[in-house]
């Protein structure tokens, strides 16, 4: 955690100061000058940006209006995006240390727009030379506001603290993180949070007979992995569990169906799934929330070494159901479909699991929101949604359709692992659904897991998508 966040006990004096307010009636609470004042007033006319700036040279002052229109959940995400705004005028002002005062608004409106600034101060500097690792130089956030508590400013630390580290295992190359690697950090963050973490190594995942991950790592020098997480608070509201799955492919190749080589620059996002399952749980263990949540990753490479898996192999999977591949670059829906298969044993109340899984998600529907589908479970899907929409980590649901089932049958075994050019998304979703029995929603975070550039608070590179919208879910049912 690179950013320290606290809560002030008195009002800022000669601090660096970031007001919230309401209205303009709010202005005579700052203590600025005439023509300070009349400043602020002509530049929230002009509306050229949401944060104003008084530069006094012994400090600064930014002045963020919480006077937006819309719904609650709309109102959350301006206020978030001020919040990245607001970032890139401290950064920018080499500003390290500041503080938040809100003269107007709701402890909710500071939350959010602390949230959206921290997150914007996310930077992966680890392999940047000493001279450079300073771009990022804000470090500390100091808010000042009767209604906030030590807990709120604890979840708000913890909850961008998990963000942080989905992005930084994200932003990972597989030099450092290879599935191994994957679940030394899950133990790791077991013992920081206080949850139960078990590995599963190559020999115990042969004894299991997990096919899919097996085939999948045959092609790479480094053994899979299988990590179980396991939060059980004595005081858990239920009895079975909530479980999450996460896809690990630390880096994809498409294996023998070698993918082109500028679709392979970002494939170390290709774990983003296993990285959301293991930040959210981390949330969950350290805010104590009194659910019973599961989180499983199966962890491979995917390679075209002497031994990988071939188009036309067929696979017989964790359940014994056999699969006919056709295109080794369809990976993830092979670890997965083991982990859900695995998932029966805890008889879980459901499963959500998280992957980049097809590009046709990305292709549908871009970076602005992650496809969902779902089986017997229409009211927990509608509850995630709207955990989504409060987050801004949106969910656009897709068919399960059982007609799309044709276009996974094999003439040589139970399944093939690809169901054609057309609604990729849902055939990858229809393969995964054979693997449970159980109420059951897909996520396909291919879209927002990784970006190119940075869009507000979702900076470049790992987005940490997944994190707060489970942890988000998660508490609703507590």
């Amino acid at each position: 955690m690179e950013t320290i966040i606290r809560k002030a006990l008195r009002k800022p004096t000669a601090a660096n100061t970031i007001f919230l307010l309401k209205g303009n009636s709010d202005l005579k609470e700052l203590g600025l000058n005439t023509d300070e004042t009349q400043w602020v007033k002509r530049m929230h006319r002009s509306k050229k940006s949401g944060v104003i700036e008084i530069n006094r040279y012994k400090n600064h002052l930014f002045i963020a209006y919480c006077d937006g229109q819309g719904s609650r959940t709309e109102k959350s995400e301006n206020m978030r995006k001020l919040g990245s705004e607001t970032q890139t005028f401290l950064v920018k002002n080499k500003i390290e240390r500041a503080v938040l005062q809100v003269v107007g608004g709701s402890k909710e409106d500071a939350f959010n727009l602390a949230e959206g600034l921290l997150l914007a101060n996310y930077k992966f500097s680890k392999y940047k030379t000493e001279t450079d690792k300073n771009d990022n130089s804000f470090e500390e956030l100091d808010i000042y506001c009767n209604d906030i508590t030590e807990d709120d400013i604890d979840e708000l630390r913890l909850i961008v603290e998990a963000v942080y580290i989905a992005r930084d295992m994200v932003n990972e190359p597989v030099q450092y993180l290879t599935a191994p690697q994957f679940s030394k950090e899950f133990v790791a963050l077991g013992k920081e949070a206080g949850f139960k973490v078990e590995v599963f190594n190559k020999k115990k995942i042969e004894s299991l007979k997990m096919g899919g991950l097996l085939a999948v790592n045959r092609g790479s020098i480094d053994p899979p992995t299988f990590t179980i997480m396991e939060w059980k608070p004595k005081n858990a509201v239920n009895k079975k569990p909530y479980v999450f799955v996460g896809k690990g492919v630390v880096y994809d190749t498409g294996g023998l169906s070698l993918k082109p080589s500028n679709s392979m620059d970002t494939m170390k996002c290709d774990m983003g799934g296993g990285a959301a399952v293991a930040g959210a749980i981390y949330a969950i263990a350290k805010a104590e929330l009194p659910v019973y949540v599961i989180a499983l990753v199966p962890a491979t490479d995917n390679r075209p070494d002497g031994n990988a898996y071939t188009p036309g192999d067929v696979i017989t999977m964790f359940d014994g159901t056999t699969v006919e591949v056709l295109n080794t670059d369809a990976e993830g829906r092979m670890i997965l479909a083991d982990a859900l298969s695995y998932a029966k044993k805890y008889d879980p109340k459901l499963v959500i699991d998280a992957a980049t899984l097809t590009g046709a998600a990305a292709r549908a529907i871009g970076a602005n929101a992650m496809v969902g589908m779902q089986v017997k479970s229409e009211t927990e899907f509608l509850e995630l949604q709207k955990a989504g929409a409060r987050v801004h980590e949106r969910i656009v649901e897709f068919p399960m359709w059982d007609e799309y089932n044709e276009q996974i049958k094999s003439e040589i075994a139970d399944l093939k692992n690809i169901g054609g050019v057309d609604a990729g998304a849902i055939t990858a979703g229809k393969f995964l659904e054979h693997f449970t029995d159980y109420p059951y929603i897909h996520l396909d975070i291919a879209g927002p897991a990784f970006l190119s550039k940075k869009d507000k608070y979702r900076t470049v590179g790992g987005t940490g998508i997944g994190v707060r919208l489970l942890y988000n879910f998660i508490k609703s049912k507590a």
